[in-house]
């Protein structure tokens, strides 16, 4: 790989954008596509493919036989609220490959006792979540049902592109926190990014289960078409408040 190839790509994955170096096979020469430009590039469709995936591979293309090295940010989940159900979700998380943090400013639940294996921060929102590089490979999970930690935290991952972003409580739950968020100044398009009630049906009662409803959520998220919003939501847990 050339010298300002690997330099521009070095860049792009520490600022955790995808790209994808297309190597041809007979001549040996290799181009970078950013993600930013896949949709301008003559080979839009392939390359889209390949970054929903995040796989690597040989493709015949109009530009001959290639091969295409996919470089992709590793995902990470994020979870406000050190609570029973982050107990299971985190784990469940880190066995599908996420890099987990989970934030909460109370001491007493963020504690390395509670979450032995897990990055665990325990200061106010504003404060955490900026260093963590939250971003489109980010699924965000609000769980403490207090609006002082999860109303902010919210607003930052909105503004972040997360591709999924939850937060826990009933249907009259999220309705406060409609009202609330909307007098921050968060457009009905924003709040609708967020999945509430959070997590698939599947009847969820124990905290385990809820993390389970949460955890398939993220992955039918994660593996949708494209990166638009389905047309009909998918039916989610109702968890209690």
């Amino acid at each position: 790989m050339k010298l300002d190839l690997l330099t521009t790509l070095n860049a792009e994955r520490a600022a955790r954008r995808a790209a994808i170096v297309m190597t041809d096979v007979a001549s040996g020469n290799g181009r970078l596509v950013k993600a930013a430009e896949v949709a301008k590039d003559p080979l839009q469709s392939i390359l889209a493919e390949r970054l929903r995936t995040g796989k690597s591979g040989m493709v015949d293309s109009p530009e001959g036989r290639v091969f295409l090295t996919v470089y992709v940010p590793a995902p990470q989940l994020v979870i406000t609220g050190a609570v029973h159900i982050s107990q299971t979700l985190a784990p469940i998380g880190k066995l599908l490959g996420y890099d987990v943090t989970i934030v909460d400013p109370r001491t007493a639940f963020a504690s390395i006792e509670r979450f032995p294996d897990v990055k665990v921060i325990a200061e106010w929102p504003d404060k955490a979540l900026p260093p963590l590089g939250i971003d489109h490979y980010t699924a965000f999970v609000a769980l403490t049902h207090d609006p002082k930690i999860d109303d902010p935290a919210l607003i930052h991952a909105l503004s972040r592109d997360c591709f999924y972003i939850g937060a826990l409580g009933s249907k009259k739950t999220h309705g406060r926190r409609v009202a609330r968020l909307k007098e921050q100044g968060l457009s009905d398009a924003d709040i609708a990014r967020i999945h509430a009630p959070i997590g698939l049906e599947i009847g969820a009662i124990s905290p385990a289960e809820i993390a389970v409803a949460i955890t398939a959520e993220i992955t039918a998220r994660r593996r949708e078409e494209g990166e638009a919003e389905p047309a009909a939501a998918p039916a989610r847990a109702r968890v209690a408040s």
